[in-house]
């Protein structure tokens, strides 16, 4: 029962950084599920995949109260994605745990590079002014 407290709570953590960033999905619910439940990395991926549907949802309606939401964009980029995911979960399921955990390692390195890089190119301009 601790365990599921425990992933109750990081659940929670999570919500709030998919509201304040607009993250969620994999890279904060897959790690929850890996090392707070045990779950393999394709187990925990596909459930992330679940998990994620109340959490965007909830999220996207707040962000069209605030007038933040772009319809649109939405779309086009979720029915896109609606072929990319089932191209993906093909792919995921014929990869090994150990191939599919690299490849998950090296996605999260790739988002927290960009990240550090952007915000050093916006100190840089912002000094410049």
């Amino acid at each position: 029962m601790t365990t599921l407290a425990l992933v109750a709570f990081l659940g929670l953590l999570a919500g709030v950084f998919a509201g304040l960033f607009g993250v969620g999905g994999g890279i904060l619910f897959v790690p929850t599920l890996t090392l707070g439940l045990g779950l393999t990395q394709l187990h925990a991926e596909a459930t992330s995949l679940l998990a994620i549907i109340p959490t965007a949802l909830a999220g996207a309606i707040q962000q069209h109260r605030y007038g933040n939401a772009r319809w649109r964009a939405a779309a086009v980029i979720g029915l896109s994605a609606v072929v990319g995911v089932v191209a993906g979960a093909q792919i995921a399921v014929s990869l090994s745990e150990d191939i599919l955990q690299r490849l998950f390692a090296a996605l999260l390195l790739l988002v927290a590079g960009q990240i550090v890089w952007r915000a050093l190119k916006r100190s840089s301009a912002q000094r410049e002014n």
